[in-house]
């Protein structure tokens, strides 16, 4: 059982370029395999976290980023699909638009072929109906697969800088126990 478990103390996987953290169970061991004294391996452990939390970070503003514009598409989805629904009815529909900020005007859009989609990079197509609701459905269906793919990512992350806490506090706590049985030691043979 011994063997087992320090084997899958000993791999690490990881994740879209995050590095799995080690679990250590146990503190000399790993210091002797690593070679590092208890301060140069507590740095190293704390770097790591830092690190960790670093892209923690840059996930989710990926992931806030993800979550705003996954309403913005299906908004568009649903004004293309309302352009569809008027297509040959003649009934023009009246809309109001933001022409800048804080200033809206009112549109009359009479049976409308085609819609015009920002493409970002101040690029704007015009598409029919049927293609722009194909192109944003695409859009939407990669960013729901990207943000539930960043979810999964977070969640490997935060497990990363679990383990990583428990084995800095695990180092900290057997360096502490070294020195006190050290004093024991010493006081023991002051006292005999």
């Amino acid at each position: 059982m011994a063997s087992l478990s320090s084997t899958a103390a000993e791999t690490t996987t990881e994740r879209r370029g995050i590095p799995g953290a080690q679990f250590v169970e146990d503190v000399e061991r790993y210091l002797t395999q690593s070679g590092l004294d208890v301060n140069s391996s507590l740095s190293f452990l704390q770097e790591r976290l830092q690190q960790y939390k670093l892209v923690e970070m840059k996930l989710l503003a990926q992931q806030r980023d993800l979550q705003a514009k996954i309403p913005d598409i299906e908004k568009c989805l649903d004004v293309v699909a309302i352009l569809q629904a008027k297509k040959g009815t003649g009934e023009p529909l009246i809309a109001d638009f933001e022409v800048s900020e804080g200033i809206y005007s009112q549109a009359r859009i009479e049976d409308a072929g085609s819609v015009c989609l920002w493409l970002g990079a101040n690029v704007m197509l015009e598409y029919s109906c049927e293609e722009g609701t194909a192109l944003l459905q695409k859009n939407l269906d990669n960013a729901k697969a990207s943000l539930e793919v960043l979810v999964a990512d977070l969640q490997f992350l935060r497990d990363q800088v679990t383990i990583t806490q428990v084995t800095i506090a695990r180092v900290y706590n057997w360096d502490v126990h070294q020195k006190r049985r050290m004093r024991e030691a010493v006081t023991a043979e002051k006292d005999s």
